[in-house]
């Protein structure tokens, strides 16, 4: 975020594809060599979701994303993690795991980040392409919420069998 505040596109984008790259690393070798924790588990995605929101964010306030693309990512998280934390207030904790949608969903918004990014630091003239990826992202983004509150509106009114 400092980096695009301060002009500094090129940087920006160069930091943003090694944070993309140490992350697909990490998974990687988590993964590979059995080296996954439960605390693992809980930070990496956040750490994602801090990665996407925070270059959002940076991209909407320049202009450079229309804000109800910003709104609709950043809502998107908020609602997810407050809907884990909610079920675990309640005594009815749920585990989410990424669907293909949401996967689907979180590459596209990476995508998007990084050909802006590229655009303005290279001056590529990717407006066209960036148009059809912002409505693109911004589709998957409301049908990734939707099947993320469909799942947790299920699991919080299924009956629980006596004791």
């Amino acid at each position: 975020m400092w980096l695009l505040a301060t002009g500094e596109k090129g940087f920006a984008f160069a930091i943003f594809v090694f944070a993309g790259l140490t992350d697909a690393a990490d998974g990687y070798l988590a993964k590979r060599y059995d080296l996954q924790t439960d605390l693992g588990a809980y930070l990496d995605p956040l750490a994602d979701k801090l990665l996407i929101v925070c270059i959002f964010v940076a991209l909407g306030l320049d202009g450079s994303l229309p804000q109800w693309l910003v709104i609709a990512v950043v809502a998107r998280d908020v609602m997810i993690v407050s809907a884990v934390v909610l079920s675990a207030l309640l005594d009815n904790p749920v585990t989410i795991a990424p669907s293909r949608l949401s996967k689907a969903n979180t590459a596209a918004q990476i995508v998007l980040a990084a050909t802006v990014l590229a655009d303005q630091a290279f001056g590529l003239g990717l407006t066209s392409l960036r148009m059809l990826m912002v409505w693109a992202t911004g589709a998957l983004t409301v049908t990734s919420l939707a099947a993320y509150v469909t799942t947790w509106l299920r699991h919080m009114s299924a009956t629980k069998p006596p004791l």
